[in-house]
C-alpha cells in the first residue's frame, strides 16, 4: 500500500522567548509517504525538533502553532482537541525522544511503560504485549529480552534504554514514528544493530518515519529524502543520495565538511602524570561480578586521553570511580602524585575541585529551578569563594567562551536546546578551575558544527590551562579530533591502549576493528552493504568476537 500519510503545508510555529511571540518555524511544508524516511538536518536552534514534533499535532511548552496545516492521512492535526490528538499519539504517530534517561518514568519497569501504549489504545492485550515486548527486546539486541523487562530505567545502561525507547515506539505499529536523536547515546557497535533494526522495520510494515539528526552519515543511512534547516528555514532538500553528492547550498557544504578527519600532530610524552589508575576493580553494591577489572591507566598533564566503548563497557563506571562515586573493591588512584581514598565525602575540597566531571545527559543534570547563573555560579561560590559581583562577572565570561549571549544566564534549563544546556554544563566544569575534566560523552548531543566549535574550545583551553581530559566517547570522529590516547574497553577490561596514530592503523586488534568498521560513512547504501557483508561473515561482528 502506498500513498502520502503525511502532508504539511506553510506551518508557521511560534515560541514566547521572553515575553514575545517570535517565530521558530518559518511556513515549513513536508510532505511523506508510506513507507518513506525523510530526514531533518541541522545544526542546534534549526528548528528540527520543532518540525518534527509537529506530527504529532504538538508543541513544547512556551510554543504554538499560529498558521499551517498538518493532515495526517487525511485527517486535520492543526485546531483539533486534546483528546482527539491522545487517540493519535502514540497509536497513529509514535514518537522516540534523545534522551531515554529524562523520558522514562523511573516508578515503573521497561514492560509495563512498553505495554502502556498498544493496551492503552486497545491494540492488544497486557499479555500479548509482553510477548511483543520480548520480541522487539530480540530484535533490538537488548540482553536476555526475556527478563530485562522487568528491571527499572536505572538498572540498564543508557543505551539499553535508548534501545527500549524504540521499542516502545514500534510497540503500537504506528503509520508513523518521529525519531528524535535515537542513538546520540549510543556506542558505534550498538548504534549500527539499532540503525539496522529501525530501518528493517520501517520498510518492512510500510511505517513511515522523520528522523531527526545533526548526523549526516546516520542520515546517509536512514533517509530516503533530507530536508536541510537552519533558524526555522528550510535551506535544502532532496534525495539523500542527490544532497549529498552534489549539495546547492554553502550551509550544507559546511555541514559535509565538518566530517571529514581533522589532523592533530600527536607526541608521546610519558613525564609529569598527572592521573594514575593501579589496577582498579570494581562492582556496584548487590553485583556478584565485577563491572571493572583490573584498570590500569596513566593521564599526562595537559594531554587528552580517549576512552572507548560499546555500551555497558565500563566506561562512565571508571568516571563513576574516579571522581569517588563508587568505591573500587580494590586498587588505586593517584592524582598529582597523592593518593585519592576512595569515597568523594572524605576527599578534601581542593582534591574535589581539581577533578570536574561533565555528564552525559544534560537534560538530568541540571536542577531545572535553578537559573544558568545559579548553575554556573554555583561552583565559583563553593571552590572560589567569589562574591555576588565577581560571580556574576565569571558568569558572563564563561558563557562567552561557550559562546552563549549574557542574556542567557536569567534562562532555565528548559529554555534552552540541548545542545545549550550541554554548553552551560561545560561552563559549569570550567568554573572550578580544575586540573582535570571527565568529559562523558559531552558532544553526543550536539549537532556537527556546534560539537565541532566545543572540541575547539576544549583545544584551546587545554593550550592555555595546561588542563587534561579523560574523554569518554563512542565517537571515533571525536577520537580522531581530541585524542592524545586511546584506551579501548570492552566487558569492563582494558582491551588495548596507546597512542591514537597506533591504535587507529592497522592492524587492529578484533575489537577495535568491529569499532572502526561500525562508524557510519557519507555513502548511501553503506548500512546495507555493512549488514550484508556481516551476515556473509566478511565483516566483523560482536559475535565473531565471542560478545
Amino acid at each position: 500500500m502506498t500513498g502520502t500519510l503525511l502532508d504539511i503545508k506553510d506551518l508557521l510555529i511560534e515560541a514566547d522567548i521572553e515575553g514575545e511571540w517570535k517565530p521558530i518555524v518559518h511556513r515549513l511544508s513536508m510532505t511523506l509517504d508510506r513507507g518513506e524516511i525523510i530526514g531533518l538536518i541541522g545544526e542546534s536552534g534549526a528548528g528540527k525538533s520543532t518540525f518534527g514534533l509537529s506530527a504529532l499535532g504538538y508543541t513544547k511548552p512556551g510554543c504554538r502553532i499560529v498558521s499551517g496545516s498538518i493532515m495526517l492521512n487525511g485527517m486535520e492535526l492543526v485546531g483539533k482537541p486534546d483528546s482527539g490528538l491522545r487517540s493519535i499519539r502514540g497509536n497513529k504517530v509514535a514518537y522516540v525522544a534523545q534522551s531515554a534517561a529524562a523520558s522514562f518514568n523511573p516508578a515503573h519497569t521497561l514492560f509495563e511503560q512498553f505495554a502502556e501504549s498498544p493496551v492503552q489504545h486497545g491494540k492488544m492485550s497486557a499479555e500479548e504485549a509482553r510477548a511483543s515486548c520480548v520480541e522487539l527486546f530480540r530484535q533490538l539486541h537488548l540482553p536476555e529480552p526475556e527478563l530485562i523487562g522487568n528491571r527499572y530505567p536505572h538498572q540498564v545502561s543508557g543505551g539499553q534504554l535508548q534501545r527500549a525507547m524504540t521499542a516502545m515506539a514500534l510497540g503500537s505499529s504506528p503509520d508513523i514514528i518521529v525519531f528524535d536523536e535515537p542513538t546520540t547515546a549510543l556506542d558505534v557497535t550498538t548504534q549500527i544493530e539499532v540503525l539496522g533494526a529501525i530501518k528493517e522495520a520501517v520498510k518492512a510494515h510500510q511505517v513511515a518515519a522523520i528522523y531527526i539528526s545533526h548526523d549526516l552519515a546516520v542520515v546517509a543511512q536512514m533517509a530516503d529524502r533530507i530536508m536541510v534547516l537552519r533558524y526555522g528555514d528550510l535551506i535544502e532538500e532532496g534525495k539523500a543520495s542527490d544532497l549529498l553528492s552534489d549539495p546547492q547550498e554553502e550551509y550544507t557544504r559546511q555541514l559535509l565538511n565538518v566530517r571529514s578527519e581533522r589532523a592533530r600532530k600527536n607526541q608521546d610524552r610519558e613525564e609529569n602524570i598527572q592521573l594514575h589508575i593501579e589496577n582498579i576493580s570494581a562492582r556496584y553494591p548487590g553485583m556478584t561480578f565485577n563491572v571493572l577489572e583490573d584498570i590500569n591507566i596513566k593521564v599526562v598533564r595537559g594531554r587528552t586521553v580517549a576512552i572507548v566503548g560499546e555500551s555497558g563497557s565500563g566506561k562512565s563506571t571508571l568516571a563513576r570511580v574516579i571522581t569517588g562515586l563508587l568505591p573500587p573493591d580494590r586498587g588505586s588512584i593517584k592524582f598529582n602524585g597523592d593518593l585519592l581514598t576512595a569515597e568523594l565525602k572524605t576527599r578534601p575540597v581542593n582534591a574535589l575541585q581539581s577533578i570536574q566531571m561533565i555528564y552525559q545527559m544534560a537534560d538530568v543534570a541540571m536542577n531545572p529551578r535553578h537559573r544558568v547563573k545559579e548553575i554556573i555560579g554555583r561552583p565559583l561560590e563553593f571552590y572560589l569563594g567569589m562574591k555576588p559581583e565577581a560571580r556574576d562577572t565569571r558568569v558572563f565570561e564563561l558563557l562567552r567562551q561557550i559562546e552563549l549571549p549574557e542574556e542567557f544566564s536569567e534562562r532555565y534549563p528548559a529554555q534552552l536546546s540541548g545542545g545549550e544546556k550541554q554548553r552551560v554544563c561545560i561552563a559549569r566544569a570550567l568554573a572550578a578551575n580544575p586540573d582535570l575534566i571527565i568529559c562523558d560523552e559531552v558532544t553526543s548531543a550536539l549537532d556537527q558544527l556546534v560539537a565541532e566549535g566545543i572540541l575547539d574550545l576544549l583545544l584551546n583551553l587545554q593550550k592555555k590551562l595546561d588542563v587534561s581530559y579523560l574523554f569518554i566517547t563512542h565517537d571515533i570522529a571525536t577520537v580522531k579530533a581530541i585524542a592524545d590516547e586511546i584506551v579501548v574497553m570492552h566487558q569492563g577490561r582494558v582491551v588495548e591502549q596507546g597512542g591514537k596514530e597506533a591504535i587507529l592503523s592497522p592492524p587492529f586488534a578484533p575489537y577495535t576493528e568491529l569499532l572502526l568498521s561500525s562508524v557510519p560513512e557519507m555513502e548511501p547504501g553503506w548500512l546495507d552493504d555493512l549488514v550484508s557483508r556481516r551476515k556473509k561473515g566478511e565483516a566483523p561482528t560482536a559475535d565473531s568476537i565471542g560478545t
